[in-house]
């Protein structure tokens, strides 16, 4: 029997030229696999949630709001833990879009992070950032940097592997850094798509 599995990094086609599913397609998706929650996570925004949650009402699915913001190097996905987290989550992604212009977002050192407080916070270095994946100073140089502006105690690194040559030294990589750093590891699959079916529609806005 399989654990249990929550999917904490999925974007929906609500993340421009990223997702290539409606939310409702990777509730369904989640649903029909069997786990236990899904986390919509689109990039600076939480246009797909009103979609996901009838969706996941209708399914009997938890739902996880959240969303994700890059930083350089590292994506930092956002989930709110209650409905004081989701007005702050909200608040931040009205300040980062605030600060670019029209269509964009921007955060930094200076971004207002203590608003995230109400919320879980998963650090997720971008694997084609680094051309070395077991480059240990330059990962933990980049999680360093932000782990500061967050609770430990909800505080976590994303280990998400996509069947890449170099997986088992990427996760290794991550694996020590997480012990260097005390960040603890959970899996994500940083999801663009719910089905293989998708995956044409995927490579042409990957490609665009």
């Amino acid at each position: 029997m399989l654990p249990d599995y929550a999917e904490l990094h999925a974007l929906s086609n609500f993340s421009f030229q990223r997702g290539a599913s409606h939310p409702q397609e990777l509730v369904e998706r989640a649903h029909a696999l069997g786990y236990s929650a899904l986390a919509l996570t689109d990039e600076c925004s939480v246009a797909g949630v009103v979609r996901a949650h009838v969706a996941a009402r209708q399914l009997g699915l938890p739902l996880i709001v959240g969303s994700e913001f890059l930083w350089g190097e590292l994506r930092i996905v956002a989930l709110a833990r209650d409905l004081q987290g989701w007005g702050d989550l909200c608040e931040f992604i009205s300040a980062a879009r605030a600060c670019a212009a029209k269509g964009g977002y921007r955060v930094d050192a200076q971004s207002p992070w203590a608003l995230l407080r109400g919320c879980e916070v998963l650090l997720a270095p971008c694997r084609e950032a680094f051309t070395d994946a077991s480059d240990l100073i330059a990962v933990s140089a980049c999680l360093e940097s932000a782990r500061a502006h967050f609770d430990p105690e909800h505080c976590w690194l994303a280990v998400a592997l996509h069947m890449a040559c170099d997986d088992a030294l990427w996760l290794h990589t991550l694996a020590q850094a997480g012990e260097r750093l005390g960040l603890p590891l959970v899996a994500t699959g940083e999801v663009h798509m719910h089905s293989r079916a998708a995956k044409p529609l995927q490579d042409v806005i990957t490609a665009v």
